[in-house]
């Protein structure tokens, strides 16, 4: 029997997969943040051999009878010195021969489309787009939380702290979002926003692109120029899967597919809704609901790297 565990490392929570060859997932587990540059090396190699050993427990799987791993990572090939200490970082629990690494969006497209053409972009703690079409391979986006990620979870938030800011200096009109800044942070005066900002209250990535959520029930309870802030997240998620399509050398008059996936995605009217409009107006798209969640996408992608991908029906039996 063939046995495939999938890791899909986020920003915020990692999840593992592990399926036969049947299509029949034997465990599921899910841990706290792969993104190595803000938990550590050794915290990375810490959560993946917790993570992994557990999902096998789970399903009762020796280490020894596991056919191949994928493992998904944030971050991974933005360092090219890091590659082999990355592609290294899942040993000794899992045979350096019996895995792969690569980073965390190939985990998204391999879910979203099942292995298919297309191209998958993902939109939770940081964004990016990935996809494959006869061969080829691309990304766009994904630059990280200091001048990219645009249309994430961490973009809407420093947007919407900026917006929090204009508003209390009366640069802009005051909307909900600066009375409901004001409650989550408890603030006295707007000014001690600083801080809670700078004074490291918020100290690690995922837990500053929670704020998102703030800004998200503003644009839900009316404020305008939040609701303009996703309208724009969905204009610059659709910029990066443009670039992606053109570095993947896609014929003009080819419609090809796009999924999505990522916590952002959730948010049906304020992101979905305007996004989807954005990729159907036109004939070069053909948007996919997402198949199969990343994790499952994982371990159908190390099925597809072990050199005996799974077949239709198993990808159905996969299929919630």
């Amino acid at each position: 029997m063939r046995i495939y565990l999938g890791v899909d490392g986020g920003g915020s929570k990692t999840r593992f997969a592990l399926i036969e060859q049947s299509g029949r997932v034997l465990a599921r587990h899910e841990e706290g943040p792969a993104y190595y540059p803000q938990i550590g090396l050794e915290g990375l190699r810490t959560l993946l051999a917790r993570g992994i050993e557990a999902t096998l427990k789970l399903g009762g799987v020796a280490g020894s009878k596991l056919t191949f791993a994928f493992i998904g990572l944030p971050a991974y090939g933005e360092d090219r010195a890091l590659l082999a200490t990355l592609d290294a970082v899942a040993t000794p629990t899992l045979a350096p021969d019996r895995h792969r690494c690569d980073n965390d969006m190939v985990c998204g497209w391999a879910g979203a489309l099942a292995g298919e053409d297309g191209i998958s972009v993902v939109a939770g703690t940081g964004s990016i787009a990935y996809g494959e079409y006869e061969g080829r391979r691309a990304r766009a986006g994904g630059w990280g939380e200091l001048f990219g990620d645009e249309g994430s979870a961490y973009w809407i938030a420093r947007e919407g702290l900026r917006l929090f800011s204009r508003m209390s200096d009366g640069r802009t009109p005051r909307g909900p979002l600066h009375a409901a800044m004001r409650r989550h942070f408890g603030l006295e005066t707007d000014l001690d926003l600083c801080a809670a900002i700078y004074g490291k209250r918020i100290m690690q990535r995922s837990q500053f692109a929670q704020l998102s959520k703030v800004i998200a029930a503003a644009a839900a309870a009316g404020d305008v120029q939040a609701q303009e802030l996703f309208d724009l997240a969905a204009r610059e998620l659709a910029e990066i899967i443009d670039a992606t399509r053109q570095r993947l050398q896609v014929p003009q008059d080819t419609r090809l597919a796009v999924s999505y996936s990522g916590g952002m995605f959730k948010l049906q009217d304020l992101l979905l809704k305007p996004f989807s409009a954005l990729l159907e107006g036109g004939a070069r798209y053909r948007l996919a609901p997402p198949r199969l969640p990343p994790d499952i996408g994982a371990a159908l992608h190390a099925a597809r790297l072990s050199g005996v991908p799974l077949e239709a029906r198993a990808i159905a039996a996969l299929t919630p």
